[in-house]
């Protein structure tokens, strides 16, 4: 079967990586989380005590910053300066901190770079915010994943409680609305859907519905490439 690209886009807490990683077990793809990176970036620039608006600093790390991306047994491993932060990362002060950072260019135009690099190979899942409209934009299938903040708040409080974390929904309902106000006005490539993306919304679906929307779309776009 020929082999693709796709591009899953959406806000913070859709379910992108979610609906990513099971999609790349199924097809035997590599799941690219374009969201890990900035994360990693965000998470140096909290070590460091640096202001996560002041570009000048942030950039100035980031030339001594090392990231990489590591498939351990089907599992994306997230390193920063070769140590594994794929837990770390995933905290919500390092959330806004990615969010931030993220608007810088010179932050984006790196880690676009790394990741427009990982794709050359096709078969690759990507998920993030500006995949379809500005990392893979000749990606063959994009999808725009989507849920009311609320869902999306809910989702996220569920998973850290698990994990351990104590935290707040209505501190996290906050901050996801924050963090979607910071991807939709910033300045360079910011989330949007792209014009030949399809959309799904999951506030009321489970995964499982989800995923099984995917496929459908995959399949049928497989069988018009063929």
């Amino acid at each position: 079967m020929k082999k693709i690209n796709i591009a899953i886009d959406g806000p913070a807490g859709a379910g992108k990586s979610t609906i990513s990683k099971l999609l790349a077990s199924q097809l035997g793809y590599i799941h690219i989380d374009t969201g890990a990176m900035y994360r990693a970036v965000g998470l140096k620039v909290l070590r460091n005590n640096i202001s996560p608006h002041d570009s000048i600093k942030i950039v100035e790390i980031l030339n001594s910053t090392d990231i990489k991306i590591k498939l351990v047994d089907g599992k994306q491993l997230v390193f920063l300066d070769d140590e594994d932060v794929t837990e770390e990362i995933r905290q919500p002060e390092v959330s806004m901190y990615a969010s931030d950072v993220s608007k810088i260019r010179e932050v984006r135009e790196r880690l676009v770079k790394m990741q427009q690099e990982l794709a050359k190979q096709k078969g690759v899942i990507m998920d993030g915010r500006d995949i379809g409209t500005h990392v893979l934009p000749n990606a063959e299938l994009k999808i725009f994943l989507t849920a009311t903040a609320e869902e999306r708040a809910k989702r996220r409080f569920l998973e850290l409680k698990q994990k351990g974390y104590d935290v707040d929904y209505y501190q996290l309902l906050d901050e996801i609305k924050k963090r979607d106000q910071n991807d939709m006005t910033r300045e360079f490539a910011p989330l949007r859907i792209a014009e030949d993306a399809i959309v799904i919304d999951s506030t009321s679906l489970s995964i499982e519905e989800v995923l099984q929307k995917v496929l459908e779309l995959f399949y049928k776009v497989v069988k018009d490439e063929v």
